[in-house]
């Protein structure tokens, strides 16, 4: 396989741990962001150690031939107890069993990740073997049990990983679900590579050479799963951070037909600068406000009969309770802005000292009055059982 496919994730991986390293500065204590960084950094070494060019530079520098296997068997091992302690943290629980698992994992793998230098260097393997070591040293006593222990270490972590992320996938939905299911399917890969290795160190052991199951079958297989692993806990990450700008800027533009009908009785009171920049969730909150202005304009002019006519008119005609409320809101400022619009000279607003009652009321539902605008009153408003749940003030679906 070419080195690219294992510097290039070396890459990709120490460039999230850089990206993840401001926000562990500033919570040192955080158990999930410790995980998190953990993973990062043992991921980015198994990749960067693995590739065949630095195995052969580490060798060198350290002038001990085949000083990179208990390297990279140590860094594989804290790997995959860092994806065990990750997952404990990240399905949470009651912080004490959380503690006690990640201490009873960090200590177990720490354990094997001693054996395996201990091993190494009671053992004796003065030829350098760049890629099939496994299977070259698999009958050197010491070196034959390095390998074995670092392979179970590795295949129990997959099953256990296997294990967890299928029965945490029955109790969620989503895209966090989707992100289980790829980890499954890449711990699955893994154990074929486990397999792969195993049956080529027991092949030999039997006399019989297999090796290129451990030296072409195996890596293609691991490199799969890394990205399948890789994918499956950073899919969940990425869609939460993206999910909040996202759902502010579906609700920006689904106020727009309430607050381009109220642009015109919120037109004296100026409305602030937006930059061409500014987040979605920037712009949501100064549409909201304008949409407030607004309403607090046309209070004056607020006609109750007009909102009581709709009202009991959709409910009479089976529309949903709240889609009835929101159309007769709808109606009740679109006839407040006819009314301005017949009062240049703002006598009413003039004459008016108090506001009337439910004027800029918080229950009022922004995204349902705006979506009645675009269509008539009895088409605003969805009988019960007719489609989905439209959103409400504090919901938005997609697009």
């Amino acid at each position: 396989m070419s080195d690219l496919s294992f510097y290039g994730p070396a890459a990709l991986g120490g460039l999230a741990f850089l990206i993840r390293l401001p926000g562990l500065l500033r919570n040192p204590r955080d158990p999930l962001l410790r995980a998190v960084a953990l993973l990062l950094i043992t991921g980015w070494g198994v990749f960067f150690f693995g590739a065949i060019p630095t195995i052969a530079w580490v060798n060198e520098v350290t002038g001990v031939p085949n000083f990179s296997a208990p390297l990279v068997y140590t860094i594989l091992t804290a790997f995959s107890g860092s994806c065990i302690v990750l997952i404990i943290n990240w399905r949470g629980g009651p912080p004490e069993r959380i503690r006690r698992a990640t201490r009873w994992c960090a200590g177990i793998y720490g354990l094997v990740g001693v054996a395996l230098f201990v091993l190494f260097f009671l053992g004796d393997a003065p030829v350098e073997r760049l890629r099939d070591l496994d299977t070259y040293y698999i009958t050197t006593p010491c070196i034959r049990e390095m390998i074995v222990l670092y392979l179970l270490a590795h295949t129990v972590s997959a099953i256990i990983m296997t294990v967890l992320c299928r029965r945490w996938s029955r109790d969620v939905s989503g895209v966090l679900r989707a992100g289980l299911f790829l980890m499954v399917a890449g711990y699955l890969l893994t154990l074929a590579y486990d397999v792969c290795k195993f049956a080529a160190v027991g092949a030999r052991w039997a006399g019989h050479d297999w090796d290129a199951l451990s030296t072409g079958v195996a890596r293609p297989f691991a490199s799969a799963a890394s990205f399948l692993i890789a994918t499956g806990l950073g899919l969940p990450l990425v869609v939460q951070r993206l999910e909040s700008p996202w759902r502010d800027w579906c609700r920006y533009r689904r106020l727009g037909p309430l607050w381009r009908l109220l642009g015109e009785a919120a037109e004296g009171r100026g409305s602030a600068r937006i930059s061409p920049f500014s987040s979605a969730g920037v712009r949501l909150l100064q549409r909201e406000s304008d949409i407030h202005d607004g309403l607090l304009t046309l209070n004056p002019y607020f006609d109750p009969g007009v909102r009581a006519g709709v009202l009991a008119g959709a409910l009479a005609a089976g529309a949903d309770p709240r889609d009835a409320e929101a159309a007769a809101e709808a109606a009740m400022v679109t006839a407040a802005l006819a009314a301005l619009r017949a009062d240049p000279e703002h006598r009413v607003i003039a004459s008016s000292r108090t506001l009337q009652p439910g004027a800029g009321h918080a229950s009022r539902d922004l995204l349902r009055m705006s979506r009645a605008l675009s269509a008539p009153p009895s088409a605003g408003c969805r009988r019960p059982g007719g489609g989905g749940r439209a959103p409400d003030g504090g919901r938005t679906g997609g697009g």
